[in-house]
């Protein structure tokens, strides 16, 4: 009797493994730390399920401005890939991460650190660098997620990496790759035909934020309210704002969801514009909840104060 309700026992203890293995979901192969949502976004479309990805900010955070938590430093230690924009878009926080990570994989160099800016045409390269200009970056304007172009580029550069970190997994990866890049194709020139309107609306933006979106829709930006990339307006400058669209009319005033919106209002309100608020990430609207929806709501947005 023993001996039969023992083996009885382990022959359940056997179904309940087997079951356990049959159900349980396969573990990802690499562990990903994206600085931003638009880089999660394209890790995903990328990976799929062969990627565990954290992103370390959200779409109405300050990417500029991001406190170094405990729970950041964890994340980085722990990830095979960081994946970042750079252009020293990060340059306030992400170097404490790395160093207080002590993770050899991920540092800049090594096969484990990735900037997507290396992939892009930078815009907005300043000739000679002087921090009394404001917030200016020696690499070019960071913000290179607006415009459609930079994620065709980055995407391949991206799926070479994670081939190098994962080479058993290639095909898998290079099958993503091929996927996103022909819905992106199509996507990308039915964006080009929405966007038609747009070329030569003339704009005020909040902060130099929009290069990309002004070069790929051909946009005409007319002045900034931002005095100084990263400083905020003060109420004489707004005044001399004010002036200038008066001069030269705008159709509307372009702001990044994460933005304060006082400046903005406060001239749109006396000049009697439309403010744009732009998802300007992955998340930042509840539309823009993947990297179509980002620019099928960024169109949208815009196309919507036309007449």
């Amino acid at each position: 009797m023993t001996t039969h309700r023992s083996s009885r026992s382990r022959w359940l203890a056997l179904w309940a493994a087997l079951c356990l293995a049959v159900t349980a979901p396969a573990q990802a192969a690499l562990r990903v730390f994206a600085c931003e949502p638009e880089w999660a976004a394209l890790t995903r479309e990328l990976a799929g399920p062969q990627a565990e990805v954290y992103t370390a900010t959200q779409a109405l955070q300050d990417p500029h401005r991001v406190q170094a938590r405990p729970s950041l430093i964890a994340a980085v230690r722990r990830a095979d890939l960081v994946v970042c924009t750079g252009a020293e878009l990060e340059a306030g926080w992400l170097p404490l991460l790395l160093r207080q990570s002590g993770n050899a994989r991920v540092q800049v160099g090594a096969p484990g650190y990735l900037e997507a800016a290396s992939a892009v045409t930078m815009l907005d390269v300043p000739t000679h660098l002087d921090r009394a200009q404001g917030d200016v970056h020696a690499a070019g304007n960071p913000h290179i997620q607006t415009a459609p172009s930079t994620f065709a580029a980055v995407a391949p550069v991206l799926t070479r990496r994670l081939v190098a970190l994962d080479a058993a997994n290639a095909p898998l990866y290079q099958q993503r790759l091929a996927d996103f890049q022909q819905r992106w194709a199509q996507a990308s020139a039915r964006w080009a035909r929405q966007a038609a309107p747009l070329k030569g609306v003339r704009i005020a933006v909040q902060h130099q934020g929009f290069v990309y979106l002004e070069r790929w829709l051909g946009l005409e930006q007319v002045v900034a309210l931002e005095p100084k990339p990263g400083v905020e307006p003060s109420s004489a400058h707004l005044a001399q704002v004010l002036r200038v669209v008066q001069e030269r009319p705008v159709r509307m005033v372009l702001r990044a969801a994460y933005s304060d919106g006082r400046g903005s209002q406060w001239l749109a309100e006396r000049a009697r514009l439309p403010v744009v608020v732009l998802p300007f990430t992955v998340g930042g609207s509840e539309q823009a909840g993947d990297l179509f929806g980002l620019f099928d709501d960024t169109l949208a947005q815009l196309l919507k104060v036309l007449p």
